[in-house]
């Protein structure tokens, strides 16, 4: 055992072993008859079934003991089932028959000994290819061959011309009909816009020149106010015959503070869009007179909504409502070429379009932070009441003022009271944060929706936000990234210590 290599078997001559190669091998090395043998044929083309039969011979060996060889598969059937299915499997190379059993393998094979004088009912049956390996460089018989497929070249190359001519063709068509239609809707765009008094032309960073007596005329002599805003009154005015309402700032301060603020309000409106944003579509500067023109709001304040109206939003709308407002800061902040904070978000400058969608307006007391600066001191600036601590300090202001703000209003917007609130019938309801911490640790939260169903998850999740944002301290205030996720319920929230500067 051992005495011979790969796919040879072991014999005797006068008692004297020698190697001999297999049917369908030759020996590697004819000069070392025992390192084995290696096929002398060439593997079929197609494999498997019937495929197989015309390129195989199947030759069988008695008398070869085979003890050792490694089976993938065992089935009960005659010799000539066997040799059959070994010439139809391709994975079979050889197949050991002995007492109606046949066993399959692959080559290699070894360890077989072959005794002419014992009686071995065993039978080898090895697969052999009638192909040699010169042969199959040339030599093949053209009844072996896989038939040719005759292309006619002529032919061939009309087809493809044709196909290319129309695939040019239509391609050509549809640019030419989506040129046509491009053309026709800027015309009527451009048409448009000149009808609407060259309102939004450029709009992404071009705003429009409007001259003080246009304006003044559009709103008959400034008589309908819509209410004071910073440094300035609001007025309602028409464009268009009627057809296009926009709202006019009028800066009523000294020319020097209205300067700034209208220096502040160009460069950050003028690049700002989001649609939870109140859009700046142009300005007059006439001698001291300067005027913004905003898109007009129809739907009133959140101030109006939540402190004045008759039917307050329900808790879903509240929710939607803090959302957006947190989203328009978050442009503000994270998303504008040039952070900007706002120093005064209050429900006052929350304004409600004609989708009941809440926006930011007011952008009188921003202050744009250039480059990577993150901090700076300003004056005091904002409205009592919604001001960060750090306004009193005399210490450097960034974002997280604005953080304290929300904060601020989203309390309000969540129990629709103003945070301070004199005409209540207990002291200690004052306050109306120092009530909501209260009320949260005691898990009775539910005690301040006065008889409102809101989902009691959402209610906490929403209360632990604003409390956060008030904090004393800036840097325990969130990021307005991070408010956003905690409102989506994306991040989980902790309880927040005790707020304690929120009645400023």
């Amino acid at each position: 055992k051992g005495f011979c290599g790969f796919n040879s078997y072991c014999t005797f001559n006068d008692n004297q072993p020698y190697c001999a190669c297999l049917p369908g091998t030759d020996f590697i090395d004819p000069l070392q008859n025992n390192l084995g043998c290696k096929r002398n044929y060439s593997e079929a083309h197609y494999k498997g079934g019937k495929a197989n039969i015309p390129f195989y011979n199947i030759t069988s060996m008695q008398g070869i003991l085979w003890t050792t060889g490694r089976f993938y598969s065992k089935e009960l059937l005659s010799k000539d089932a066997c040799s059959r299915t070994c010439l139809e499997d391709c994975n079979c190379e050889a197949a050991q028959f002995e007492n109606g059993i046949c066993r399959k393998q692959k080559l290699p094979l070894r360890y077989l000994i072959r005794e002419t004088d014992a009686q071995v009912n065993s039978t080898v049956l090895l697969k052999v290819g009638i192909i040699s390996l010169e042969a199959d460089k040339g030599t093949v018989p053209s009844e072996l061959k896989a038939p040719k497929v005759l292309i006619k070249r002529k032919n061939t190359t009309v087809l493809i011309l044709l196909l290319t001519f129309s695939l040019v063709a239509c391609s050509c068509a549809l640019l030419a009909i989506s040129g046509v239609y491009i053309y026709k809707f800027r015309v009527l765009r451009y048409k448009r816009l000149l009808e609407l008094g060259n309102l939004g032309l450029t709009e992404e960073l071009t705003l429009t020149l409007f001259s003080y007596k246009e304006l003044k005329r559009a709103t008959n002599g400034f008589k309908e106010e819509l209410g004071k805003g910073s440094f300035g009154a609001v007025y309602k005015e028409s464009l268009d015959r009627g057809r296009q309402l926009i709202a006019v700032k009028r800066l009523e301060k000294l020319v020097e503070e209205g300067e700034k603020e209208f220096q502040t309000e160009m460069r950050a409106i003028g690049r700002a869009h989001h649609k939870n944003l109140v859009r700046l579509l142009g300005y007059c500067v006439e001698d001291s007179k300067t005027l913004l023109v905003y898109e007009f709001m129809g739907n009133g304040s959140l101030a109006y909504l939540l402190f004045k109206s008759t039917k307050p939003p329900d808790w879903d709308e509240r929710t939607r409502i803090a959302l957006d407002v947190a989203r328009g800061i978050l442009y503000l902040h994270d998303e504008c070429e040039t952070p900007i904070i706002h120093c005064d978000i209050k429900p006052q400058n929350i304004l409600m379009d004609d989708l009941w969608r809440a926006k930011i307006s007011d952008f009188g007391l921003a202050k744009l932070l250039m480059g990577d600066e993150t901090r700076t001191f300003t004056g005091v600036r904002g409205t009592r009441g919604y001001m960060a601590p750090e306004w009193q300090k005399n210490t450097p202001i960034s974002v997280k003022a604005d953080i304290y703000s929300y904060g601020i209003v989203l309390l309000e917007t969540e129990f629709c009271r103003r945070n301070l609130d004199t005409n209540v019938s207990k002291p200690e309801e004052v306050i109306l944060s120092s009530m909501v911490y209260r009320c949260l640790v005691e898990k009775e939260l539910d005690k301040l929706m006065l008889g409102e169903e809101v989902d009691k998850r959402s209610l906490e999740r929403m209360v632990m936000v604003a409390l956060w944002c008030i904090q004393d301290e800036p840097a325990l205030r969130p990021s307005i990234k991070t408010v956003v996720m905690m409102l989506e319920g994306i991040t989980d929230i902790c309880v927040p210590p005790c707020p304690t500067a929120s009645f400023i």
